[in-house]
Formats: C-alpha cells, sequence, structure tokens
C-alpha cells in the first residue's frame, strides 16, 4: 500500500514515516515543503495525482502552546483549515477513501466530564485560549464523518492526548509544555540560576504520550479493517489515543528538575494563565481493540532530554 504522510518533517509525521517505512508491505510518500506547500490547493490535487497513494495520514498542522494559540488565532485557525480542507477535497475529487486525521485532545470542552468520551465532542463551550485550533480540528472531524456518510469512504479521526518527544518544538516562545520545562531546566542549570519560572499555579492536571507511542496508535489503527474500526467506534469517526494517566504541571515541573539534576527552586507565576483544569482522555475503544501505550513517562522523558541535549545546537 502506498502511504502519504502529510507532514514528514513535524514531530509525529517523522516518526510515523519512520513506522511506515519499516514496514516492507508500505512504500511511503512524502513531499518536503519546496515540492508541495499544503496551503495551496492546486499543489495538493497534482501532488495527490500524480503519487497516487492509497492511504493518507494527515500529521500536518500548525500547532503551538498557550502563548502561540492565544497570540495567532487567525493564523491558527485559517492556516489548519486550509491543510486539512486541501487534502480532504483533494481525497475527496481523486476517490482516495483511506484516510486518518490527526486533531488534539483541546477538541473537547474546557468544563468536559473527565475522563473525556468522544461523544463528549461539542457537549459544551470550548477552552478561549486555543479555541482557534481547536474549532480547525473540529471542523476536519466533521469533513470525515461527511466523506464516510455520502461519499463511502474510510476516514478515521483520531485525537492524542499531549504529546513529547524527539524532534518537539523547544522554543519557549510557541512549544507546549513538556518541551518548554525541558528547556527552561536545563538553560537555567547551564547558566548556574538558582530559580526557574513557570507559568500558572501548576495545578492543572495533564494527561501525556510519548509520540513513538501515537506513531504505534497510527500503525495498529491503520491495519485494521473498516468494519473492526466501525465496531470499535461505534460505528462513529472519532477514536481518543491516551496513556490513562494524568500528573499535574508541578509534579511534572519536578521530575524534570530531578531528571536534568536542577537544584535550584520553582517559581510558579499566578499571574499568568492555567488553561483548561484537567485533560484526561477515555481511551477505552482503542484499549478495547488490544492497543496500549509502552513508554512510561519518566523513561519518555528521559529519552527526549537525552535527545534534545544531543540536538539542541542543530
Amino acid at each position: 500500500m502506498r502511504v502519504f504522510v502529510a507532514g514528514h518533517k513535524g514531530m509525529v509525521g517523522r516518526h510515523v514515516s519512520d513506522i511506515i517505512s519499516s514496514c516492507p508491505e508500505h512504500e511511503l510518500i512524502t513531499a518536503e515543503r519546496k515540492e508541495l506547500d499544503l496551503l495551496f490547493e492546486k499543489g495538493v490535487s497534482s501532488f495527490l495525482a500524480a503519487n497516487s497513494p492509497d492511504q493518507i495520514i494527515i500529521c500536518a498542522a500548525k500547532v503551538g502552546g498557550i502563548l502561540a494559540n492565544s497570540l495567532n488565532q487567525y493564523e491558527f485557525l485559517i492556516d489548519n483549515l486550509r491543510i486539512q480542507n486541501n487534502i480532504l477535497h483533494a481525497a475527496k475529487e481523486l476517490d482516495i477513501k483511506k484516510i486518518i486525521f490527526l486533531g488534539s485532545s483541546c477538541i473537547y470542552p474546557k468544563f468536559c466530564p473527565q475522563p473525556m468520551k468522544e461523544e463528549d465532542l461539542l457537549s459544551s463551550s470550548l477552552e478561549e485560549t486555543n479555541e482557534a485550533y481547536a474549532i480547525a480540528k473540529i471542523t476536519g472531524i466533521k469533513l470525515c464523518q461527511a466523506l464516510n456518510k455520502q461519499y463511502g469512504f474510510d476516514a478515521r479521526a483520531l485525537m492524542p492526548t499531549n504529546l513529547y518527544g524527539a524532534y518537539d518544538n523547544f522554543d519557549l516562545k510557541n512549544s507546549h509544555v513538556i518541551p518548554a520545562l525541558i528547556r527552561k531546566f536545563l538553560d537555567a542549570k547551564e547558566k548556574g540560576l538558582d530559580k526557574v519560572e513557570i507559568w500558572g499555579t501548576g495545578s492543572p492536571l495533564r494527561e501525556f504520550m510519548h509520540v513513538e507511542d501515537l506513531a504505534s496508535a497510527i500503525k495498529f489503527i491503520m491495519d485494521l479493517s473498516k468494519d473492526e474500526f466501525q465496531e470499535a467506534s461505534n460505528n462513529g469517526v472519532l477514536m481518543n489515543v491516551g496513556s490513562n494517566s494524568e500528573v499535574s504541571i508541578k509534579q511534572l515541573a519536578n521530575l524534570i528538575s530531578d531528571i536534568v539534576n536542577f537544584d535550584g527552586s520553582i517559581f510558579f507565576n499566578t499571574s499568568y494563565p492555567d488553561g483548561t483544569p484537567r485533560k484526561l482522555m477515555n481511551s477505552g475503544r482503542l484499549q478495547k481493540l488490544g492497543w496500549y501505550p509502552k513508554i512510561s513517562l519518566k523513561d519518555g522523558l528521559k529519552k527526549t532530554i537525552d535527545w534534545y541535549v544531543d540536538n539542541a545546537n542543530s
């Protein structure tokens, strides 16, 4: 099977590409940005027509942490809509029926019942700081749902929990919490600082999963038959992919501090927002199929920190 991974240079895309290319029964298709800009509809359509993939995995997205989402809501909304609309519309026109669309746990309401189930989607209002990104991803889910119902597609929308790992974005201006904390503690240790500042109270609870586990889950779900996925998803399009464990931001900061051997203090600046108070996903549908994550948070953090230390200069 010829598999096109959109966004193969991103953190998720790199690991998904690795696992696809390691399978002799699959042929991996990718494209550099200079060859294919996913923001332009004609180029996407021409590329897919020329390469004729049997399966599309949409890892491409504009992503970032609380600050980036808050300050760039227009870009987060329109760029994500353009990327996914271009790919999905071209797939519809070319009759490429097998699609995996990746979203995020932030699609669920701010005060969603915990753990969050697939049927909780659109049950109440979203978290304000990442509303634009969430609306774009919800639109992608609905497009996949419509393709399935109207045109007999086999589109599957997977919602991963918070991810981290090699090739993450460690830029403090727009990174997510784990790479930001890793960068802060390592920089503080290198500079001999006695304190690290962290936004918020440290009380929010978050679920994290190493990106290698997500790549494994995507391959597992990709190999399911249409009937198997439909039965597991209750004839739906949506499936959560999580680790089933949560940790407070304070506990996370202390764990990273211990791993890097930072001997200073941690200051929680409560003038900054916490975001959603708790985000734990119910991944029961996927677990019933027999898939579970293998990498613990501590081991995953050690792997990520080692990777960052080895690659920080590049």
